[in-house]
């Protein structure tokens, strides 16, 4: 009877459950590590799907003529002067929305958030902004067709009342100046939204010690305020001009085939037209992925640098 389990010794009875304590533990791990995983899921399978899979079609369609065949003809095709054309206003346009889109926004988010208005006014500001700045596409060009068209409402307004005629002047809705104007609606907000964080990392404590070492505003602003905001502002700008340059609806709506931007051309050469050829199309749709790439890769870069303000 001494041989009996319940006889056994205690010591080597007790060890058992604590032998399997860590397996048990690992175990449990491992089960909950795919349950975490669960929530990332959508993101992924979203990622894949509309970004890296027609990211890589894309860059294996460039490289790919009608019979299959690999070539380099469509890349040595971005030479033709329409298509260098197409990418210099592209270009124009995104620097010029951008820079005057962040200006106007800084501005107003300096005015707002610095200029002792009242909260609520920043509160209607911020909610104003997150929805303009992704107001687009056709809603947006009939908005302005019907404001700024030849038969628009200001257009009406400032030529029967003030005499001023816009299109006589030179002013044309469909222009490079009128697509520019037309992307401010949705760069000015989107540049509020992302200055704003940046804007409330700096501390009143900097303007208060500046004003009592005898600075001037103007002062504070040129040797601290504008040295912080400095980073954040390059990669605010980089952001927007990609912002820009990537906009396609908004364009093709407002303009159609009268301005020769990239996304037009483009649009053009994959939807089956006269001028449809998938190969050619590949090659611009590259050519916009490497430079948006590329404005992305320094906001983010820039933005890394600059966070340390922001704490």
């Amino acid at each position: 009877m001494s041989n009996s389990p319940s006889t056994a010794n205690p010591a080597a009875v007790s060890a058992g459950p604590v032998a399997t304590g860590p397996v048990g533990g690992s175990a449990a791990k491992l089960f909950l590590l795919p349950a975490g995983l669960l929530g990332v899921a959508p993101f992924l399978i979203f990622a894949v799907m509309f970004l890296i899979a027609p990211t890589l079609y894309l860059v294996t369609a460039a490289f790919v003529d009608s019979a299959g065949n690999i070539t380099i003809d469509n890349i040595l095709a971005l030479s033709d002067p329409q298509i260098v054309s197409a990418y210099d206003i592209s270009l124009r346009i995104s620097l010029a929305s951008a820079g005057i889109g962040a200006a106007i926004g800084l501005a107003i988010a300096l005015a707002v958030i610095r200029g002792g208005l009242p909260p609520q006014l920043r509160a209607a500001l911020m909610t104003f902004s997150g929805v303009a700045s992704n107001f687009a596409g056709v809603p947006l060009a009939f908005a302005f067709l019907a404001t700024l068209g030849r038969l628009g409402l200001v257009t009406i307004i400032l030529r029967t009342v003030f005499g001023v005629d816009l299109y006589r002047s030179g002013f044309n809705i469909l222009s490079f100046w009128g697509l520019t104007i037309t992307y401010l609606y949705f760069q000015i907000p989107l540049m509020i939204v992302i200055i704003a964080p940046a804007i409330d990392g700096l501390r009143r404590e900097w303007s208060e010690a500046a004003a009592t070492l005898g600075a001037k505003p103007w002062q504070f602003w040129r040797y601290v305020g504008l040295p912080v905001l400095w980073p954040n502002l390059l990669g605010t700008l980089s952001l927007l001009f990609a912002n820009a340059f990537g906009a396609i609806a908004t364009a093709y709506a407002l303009t159609g085939s009268s301005l020769n931007i990239v996304p037009i051309l483009l649009y053009a050469q994959i939807r089956g037209d006269v001028l449809h050829n998938p190969g050619l199309g590949a090659a611009l749709a590259l050519g916009m992925i490497v430079i948006t790439a590329f404005a992305n890769v320094i906001y983010l870069v820039i933005r890394t640098r600059a966070e340390r303000w922001l704490k």
